[in-house]
C-alpha cells in the first residue's frame, strides 16, 4: 500500500467522536479520529514497512503518525530517526504512545531513553521514562541493571514534584511499573512510592489529577500480578 491509499483509508475510518477526544487531549489538525482498533486490519496487511511509516509520520496528521508507529520497523531505525520522531511528537499521545513504544522495541532503547530523560525537555523526558515502562513491562528482568533502576527510582523521588506535568505522569508510571513488573525492586519501588506520596498533575482545561503510585502497586499486589509482563508492546 502507498501513502495515498493509506491516508484515504484512514480518513474513511475517522469518527467525529474520536476526533473530539483526541483534540481534547492535545491533538490538533490535521486529525481524522480513527480508533486504534480500527487500524488493525490494515496493519495486518502491511505488517512492517519502514519507508511507508516515515512518509506517514511526516504528514503531521495525528492518525497517520500513530499508524506509522504500528507499522514501523524499530530495529531498522537509527538514533537519528528516533530523534526526528520525538521532535515531531507535539503532545504526549505521540511522545509516550507512539515514539516511546516504537523505541522500546529497538536495540538502542535504553541508550536513547537515557538521553531523553536527561534532556530537560518535557516531552522528551516523558518519552524516556515511558519507554522504560514499556521495556519493563515486556522484557525479562535480566535485561536491566538493578543498580541503574534503583538510581532512577531515587531520581524520581528527588525530582518528581518539581518536574513538568507530563513528565510527572511518566515518572509516576515508572515507579508503578518497577513495582509491578520488575520483581527485584518491587519492595524498593513500593517504599519509594510511599515516600513520594500523592503527586498533583495540572491538566490544562481539565480538572487536576492526583497520582498515587503506592496505591496502584498495592492494587496489583492484591490481584497477584507482581512480575507481570506483556507478550507484545505494540498492538
Amino acid at each position: 500500500m502507498d501513502l495515498e491509499t493509506v491516508m484515504g483509508e484512514l480518513e474513511a475510518l475517522g469518527k467525529e467522536r474520536s476526533k473530539k477526544m483526541y483534540i481534547s487531549n492535545g491533538a490538533h489538525e490535521p486529525v481524522f479520529g480513527v480508533a486504534t482498533g480500527a487500524m488493525k486490519p490494515m496493519a495486518k496487511k502491511i505488517k512492517k514497512d519502514q519507508a511507508l511509516a516515515e512518509e506517514l509520520y511526516a504528514t503531521g496528521n495525528y492518525d497517520a503518525m500513530y499508524f506509522a508507529g504500528i507499522i514501523a520497523d524499530p530495529k531498522a531505525m537509527t538514533e537519528a530517526d528516533f530523534e526526528r520522531w520525538i521532535e515531531g511528537a507535539y503532545f504526549y499521545m505521540l511522545s509516550d504512545y507512539v515514539v516511546a513504544v516504537t523505541l522500546s522495541e529497538s536495540d538502542i532503547a535504553q541508550e536513547v531513553a537515557d538521553k531523553w530523560i536527561a534532556s530537560g525537555e518535557e516531552l522528551k523526558m516523558s518519552a524516556g521514562w515511558s519507554c522504560y515502562c514499556w521495556l519493563l513491562g515486556n522484557r525479562k528482568d535480566e535485561a536491566f541493571s538493578e543498580t541503574k533502576l534503583a538510581g532512577m527510582l531515587q531520581k524520581v523521588k528527588e525530582t518528581i514534584h518539581d518536574a513538568p506535568e507530563r513528565t510527572k505522569s511518566a515518572m509516576n508510571n515508572f515507579v508503578t511499573t518497577v513495582g509491578v513488573s520488575y520483581v527485584p525492586l518491587h519492595e524498593r519501588a513500593l517504599q519509594t512510592a510511599k515516600e513520594i506520596g500523592p503527586v498533583e498533575m495540572v491538566r490544562e482545561g481539565k480538572k487536576n489529577s492526583v497520582l498515587k503510585a503506592a496505591d496502584d502497586i498495592e492494587k496489583q499486589v492484591e490481584k497477584g500480578r507482581i512480575g507481570f509482563k506483556r507478550k507484545y508492546v505494540r498492538c
